[in-house]
């Protein structure tokens, strides 16, 4: 496949685009872009659409997620083909997609940006907006404090394209080869997954209680730790995926008043540390540095002859414990998932031999990395897919590459 540099080429008044083929034309945004300013008055369409990663979604719109409008009749009609663009808050996200092309008529928000193509194809125009999109160039057009723009600011915005034959090609050039990227990213997406669900069946089943394994109420094998505030010591966080480290805040640890741990909790290396509300979505660890957490949290000192620290790691994060352990300490009529040491100190667990525990944690430990050294592998290669898509459509949309002669 060829992706020829076209032969001539002359300067392009848009700086982000240098240089553009001497046979392409370059017009400003309002000759190309017509704004739709057709309101939803007297609810004549309920097809609730929005903009997420960079693609128009259908929600429902009798339980859509977020804030609700006061009434819908406020939203804007939109058509198939128009480009729209959610053109807010550039001042604090720059990691948005901002633009994608409307598959069908619906209604979206009257925050975003809908215009209709003329004299440039919807597609070769959806593909140029996204163009622009990743080369951040709405970020240098914004004004006041929530950096916002509307159509007035982008009026006369540089738009770049060939004749609609050529538009055509591109089009479908870019159509055939984003989805292969895009099958490519899918699969890469599911590996990732179906690591992750063996990681998790791989716990399940080393913690499992076997024949021969001790029974133990929890209170025989761990302790809460009392309050003790320590403001000689620094500052600890629970680490979501695995241990306790040090909390920083721009860069160095946290240093607090003194008045202000009064109620903050002593942690030592070893200790293991639960966040009582998100203990059951993995927030849990054990410590490896000695310092204050949250009062918030449950620190258990573990009577290591009999649990080691790492295996109850695995132990809380294994679904059937967790849930077994927030059932037993639930309170009743507990509306929050909280896991409460009077209610967690009498549930039993099913252990073996200390030697055996660490001889299981330091497996569990070699799969854990493999799987994770996979998995970032994995997350790398769909990274790299995403730029090599965002750089094919910015260099055939901006005729930095000849897509005439491909198949």
């Amino acid at each position: 496949m060829s992706y020829r540099r076209p032969v001539e080429v002359k300067p392009a008044k848009a700086p982000w685009i240098e240089e553009i083929p001497a046979h392409w034309d370059e017009r400003p945004f309002y000759a190309v872009a017509k704004e739709r300013r057709s309101k939803n008055i007297g609810m004549k369409e309920d097809n609730l659409l929005s903009l997420s990663y960079g693609n128009i979604i259908r929600k429902d719109i009798n339980t859509p997620n977020g804030l609700l409008p006061e009434s819908f009749e406020t939203y804007q009609i939109v058509e198939p083909h128009d480009v729209v663009f959610r053109l807010t808050d550039l001042q604090n996200d720059k990691r948005s997609l901002r633009s994608a092309i409307c598959p069908e008529r619906g209604i979206i928000t009257s925050a975003y940006l809908a215009v209709r193509s003329e004299g440039v194809l919807p597609g070769f125009m959806s593909y140029l907006m996204r163009a622009y999109d990743v080369q951040k160039v709405f970020y240098s057009m914004g004004g006041g404090l929530r950096q916002s723009l509307g159509f007035e600011d982008l009026r006369r915005m540089s738009v770049v394209a060939p004749g609609l034959d050529e538009q055509a090609n591109i089009v479908a050039f870019l159509d055939r080869e984003t989805a292969q990227i895009d099958g490519l990213v899918e699969k890469k997406t599911r590996f990732i997954a179906l690591l992750k669900e063996k990681r998790a069946a791989d716990i399940i089943e080393a913690i499992s209680p076997k024949e021969g394994w001790n029974r133990f109420p929890f209170w025989s094998v761990a302790n809460a730790k009392s309050i003790s505030g320590r403001p000689d010591v620094d500052l600890l966080s629970v680490y979501l995926d695995r241990g306790v480290i040090p909390y920083s805040e721009g860069g160095g640890l946290v240093h607090k008043p003194a008045e202000s741990l009064e109620k903050y909790q002593l942690v030592e290396p070893g200790d293991l540390v639960l966040n009582n509300q998100q203990a059951w979505r993995g927030s849990l660890g054990v410590s490896l540095h000695r310092g204050i957490v949250s009062p918030a949290y449950l620190v258990l000192k573990l009577d290591r002859e009999k649990l080691d620290p790492t295996f109850a790691n695995y132990m809380f994060r294994a679904r059937p414990y967790v849930e077994k352990f927030m059932l037993a300490s639930m309170s009743v009529g507990d509306i929050q998932r909280q896991i409460k040491w009077p209610h967690l100190r009498i549930v039993p667990v099913v252990v073996p031999s200390v030697t055996e525990q660490r001889e299981i944690a330091e497996r569990l430990d070699s799969e854990g990395k493999r799987i994770n050294d996979l998995i970032t592998l994995t997350e790398r290669s769909i990274d790299l897919l995403r730029e090599k898509r965002a750089a094919l459509i910015t260099a055939a949309v901006t005729g930095k590459v000849d897509v005439s002669a491909t198949p």
